[in-house]
């Protein structure tokens, strides 16, 4: 997961790409697919492509994972 991999909080990301904490907890849940616009974030925040960042989803089982 790249969050984890980067050693980077659900908390810290937040604050690194503008989305809410309780949007991340939804999303790594699997309860949130999140916009395009929410993946650039994610994206930006991460410092990784969304490319990147959507294969790393499809790569985690049981709910998505941006860590």
């Amino acid at each position: 997961m790249i969050r984890e991999r980067k050693g980077v909080s659900l908390r810290a990301l937040a604050g690194m790409s503008g989305v809410a904490l309780a949007t991340l907890v939804r999303i790594e849940g699997g309860g949130y697919d999140p916009r395009l616009s929410t993946l650039r974030k994610l994206a930006k925040g991460l410092g990784v492509t969304v490319t990147e960042l959507i294969g790393e989803e499809r790569r985690t089982k049981g709910g998505r994972q941006w860590d």
